[in-house]
């Protein structure tokens, strides 16, 4: 009998390991890589900037070991508590940007009121609103899942939120961040079954607002100008991209070699945050970064995967969060490598779990904290009824 019993549990206890390792593998990784190019790219600009590289170097790693106990300490939150608390969350998340936006409250950097000074650091709300929304989207879609088909009763109260959140982004100003949250949302939605015709219609919406949006900031269509011709103007509106350029050709198939890049010498701006992939790209050449998106791609396949089994097993909510959380990471992925190889427009997003700073380390942990949370309620448990 007991036997039989023990082998009963092994199939639960062993899908369960394979589902942590599945996340947990790429997520260590790229905190690993992390540190190693944060602090390869700030050897020499970090002595003109902000003394030793080693300072740089015990930050990155301070924030990294935050970010993987706020990782397993939200792992540990039953999801029912997560989807309650939503509505909360996103009140909460809209009331902080706000505040940002009063004198005295936000601390201004390169032209933006994006981050709050906390002590020796500064955080950026907009990163922990992201996940927040997926959470409140999340549950919004498993409560209202019938309701979706009609647009006054789902789609309209989404979008409004969705305004809401944008609008205040936008007076930071952060475009970035606005494109990213409705990217994930529209994605969430037409993953949640909403009608095509409503997708469509507020997808048109919203692009056309997109280009109203560039169109009438100054600052927004020399970047797009940038883009499609650098080399007009390669000492101001193309600069950026040009380097990085240089630093991808630089780097070839297999690299220069790990602390060897030329252009993080204040050639490249923000070398160990927006643009630290070209880095990588010049440090680690194409094999390199092959390996860093293989990384990302394994995630964000994992973040479906689990999003499938939750479906199956009648979790909506896990099905919707899961997804959201993969759609993030797939978004700001896309987004932060096509600017640095130069397939789209220049903006200031960072690589998620990789480039410098605080604030997109330990939201991006806080998601794979819930991934882990999906793992571990949809994995049968030993003597657990499903």
């Amino acid at each position: 009998m007991a036997s039989h019993a023990v082998k009963a549990t092994m199939p639960a206890g062993s899908t369960k390991s394979h589902q942590d390792l599945g996340l947990l593998i790429p997520i260590i990784a790229l905190l690993g890589l992390s540190i190693v190019m944060v602090f390869s790219a700030s050897m020499s600009a970090s002595s003109l900037e902000q003394g030793p590289a080693l300072s740089v170097l015990r930050q990155q790693g301070l924030f990294v070991l935050l970010a993987v106990m706020l990782m397993f300490a939200i792992s540990r939150i039953p999801l029912n508590l997560v989807e309650k608390a939503g509505p909360l969350l996103v009140i909460l998340s809209m009331l902080v940007l706000a505040a940002i936006l009063l004198p005295g409250v936000g601390t201004e950097v390169w032209g933006s009121v994006r981050w709050i000074r906390l002590g020796p650091v500064n955080l950026q709300p907009s990163e922990f609103a992201k996940v927040f929304l997926i959470i409140y989207i999340a549950g919004f879609l498993t409560r209202k899942k019938e309701e979706m088909r009609i647009f006054s009763q789902g789609i309209l109260i989404v979008a409004i939120v969705l305004a809401m959140f944008g609008g205040l982004l936008l007076m930071e100003p952060d475009f970035g961040s606005t494109v990213v949250i409705v990217a994930t949302v529209f994605g969430m939605m037409f993953l949640g079954g909403i009608r095509y015709f409503h997708f469509f219609m507020i997808l048109g919406i919203a692009v056309m607002g997109g280009v109203l949006l560039v169109t009438f900031a100054a600052y927004r269509m020399q970047r797009i100008v940038g883009f499609m011709d650098p080399w007009s103007d390669p000492m101001n509106k193309g600069y950026q991209l040009i380097q990085s350029y240089i630093a991808f050709g630089r780097g070839g198939w297999s690299g220069i070699g790990l602390g060897e890049s030329i252009q993080k010498l204040n050639y490249l701006p923000a070398a160990r945050t927006d643009f630290l992939f070209a880095v990588i790209g010049e440090e680690l050449g194409f094999i390199g970064v092959l390996c860093v998106l293989g990384l990302f791609l394994a995630l964000i396949w994992h973040a479906f995967a689990l999003s499938r089994k939750a479906e199956s097993l009648g979790n909506l909510f896990a099905c919707r969060l899961a997804q959201g959380i993969g759609l993030l990471i797939a978004i700001e992925v896309l987004i932060n490598t096509g600017v640095n190889m130069g397939v789209l427009p220049t903006k200031g997003l960072p690589l998620p779990f990789i480039s410098q700073g605080g604030s997109s380390l330990l939201a991006s942990s806080m998601a794979m904290g819930l991934l882990f949370a999906v793992a571990r309620e949809t994995t049968p448990q030993p003597g657990r009824k499903r």
